[in-house]
């Protein structure tokens, strides 16, 4: 069915028919209600938002100052500085035992821009690709941006809310050309079991489509050694970010691992959409590789961990139960069936109720959302437990 053309009196002229599959963030309206509040003197606990607490470390600053000062700000090359490119393979090679070719990376203006440039890529219209549902809200968008169809695949609890081999091959449709998956995912911080993805990679091959994996949480992992869908074979395409484990949200930095046949393709579609990724952020990323640097994420991968370690018995304590437990990501995706039969209305009750703000499940899919919500753990302890008082006393749960 084709979307009708978004029209108004007040525009001058009518838009293009995409634009009606694009949804907004609902959670956009409850962060102005938040903001109201926090102006009006009533503070607020910000458990919504999806980026971490911590910025950029000492070393990256300081990696900035000197690239601004040495004049480092004009174009680089469409995928990126050699440097960091190198640096970037270097990484898969120490922490995921992985000989990824420096040719194979492109520099991105952030995971968006690399999902956009993969859906720019492989998607025609009418192309179906197969996601889960729940899931981060802009996957499917860059989808439809590219006159895609996102073929949503409810997934619960069982599948610990991640695709399957079983679920793929029976959602698999005529019009279906690949799939888009993220392991950790936003909103579950749940991932895919390696022997499920590899089997997941294989049935997409089969079907001679394309595999992309978003792995931007990827190094906030805490149970196990995380592996990369990247030794899966070299026809994946996978993307990654400055943005979570290195903290480097508002910078925009990020990168695809394309298939060798597709750099250049990758590399054209980079030169005319957005020239190259910001210079003094590029620069600046190369000390995100130095032993200091490391160290100090390794360190806030672990407060991570332990925030999760609280947050998830807490938040079962007070009745929002979280039937799986996130082992990466910073969030945690909790069942309110038992208060309240709309999350929407729910999270706005606990916003001006309680002044802690969550995310209602209506931004993440169409599957069952009114029954859940979605917590960011990105805040200190001291914070999570304020909140949690707070909830619980206001559910009847509390101390």
């Amino acid at each position: 069915m084709t979307a009708a053309i978004p029209s108004s009196p007040s525009l001058p002229f009518p838009l293009a028919r995409r634009t009606a599959r694009i949804d907004p963030f609902h959670v956009m309206e409850l962060a102005k209600r938040a903001a109201a509040l926090e102006a009006a003197g009533h503070p607020v606990i910000h458990m919504s938002i999806g980026e971490p607490d911590f910025t950029a470390p000492e070393p990256v600053l300081a990696a900035l100052e000197r690239a601004a000062r040495a004049g480092h700000t004009q174009y680089t090359g469409a995928t990126g500085l050699a440097s960091l490119r190198r640096a970037i393979a270097r990484d898969y090679g120490e922490r995921y035992g992985l000989d990824i070719a420096p040719s194979r990376i492109v520099v991105t203006a952030g995971a968006s821009a690399a999902l956009s440039l993969a859906c720019c890529a492989l998607v025609n219209p009418g192309d179906g690709v197969l996601m889960t549902d729940p899931s981060y809200p802009c996957n499917r968008h860059f989808v439809a941006a590219f006159d895609g169809e996102p073929q949503l695949v409810p997934v619960g609890p069982e599948a610990r809310f991640q695709m399957t081999r079983t679920l793929l091959e029976a959602n698999w449709a005529a019009h279906t050309r690949g799939t888009l998956l993220a392991s950790p995912a936003n909103p579950t911080g749940t991932s895919i079991p390696f022997d499920e993805l590899a089997g997941i990679v294989d049935a997409v091959r089969a079907r001679s489509g394309f595999s992309i994996v978003d792995e931007i949480y990827l190094g906030l992992s805490y149970d196990g050694s995380p592996r990369s869908a990247l030794a899966l074979g070299d026809d994946l395409i996978v993307t990654n970010s400055f943005s979570k484990y290195f903290h480097m949200t508002g910078w925009r930095l990020g990168w695809l691992v394309v298939p060798e046949s597709l750099a250049p393709v990758f590399e054209k579609l980079s030169q005319n959409l957005y020239i190259c990724a910001s210079t003094l952020a590029q620069h600046a990323a190369l000390a995100c590789f130095d032993p200091e640097s490391k160290a100090i994420f390794e360190t806030r991968r672990e407060e991570f961990r332990r925030r999760r370690d609280w947050i998830v018995p807490a938040l079962r304590g007070i009745g929002l139960d979280v039937p799986v437990t996130p082992d990466g990501a910073f969030y945690a995706w909790a069942d309110c069936s038992a208060f309240t039969d709309d999350s929407s209305d729910f999270a706005i009750e606990l916003l001006e109720k309680t002044g802690v703000s969550v995310v209602p499940g209506k931004d993440f899919g169409r599957h069952d959302p009114q029954r859940w919500l979605r917590l960011s753990y990105a805040t200190s302890m001291e914070k999570m437990r304020e909140a949690i008082d707070r909830l619980g006393r206001h559910l009847g749960r509390g101390a």
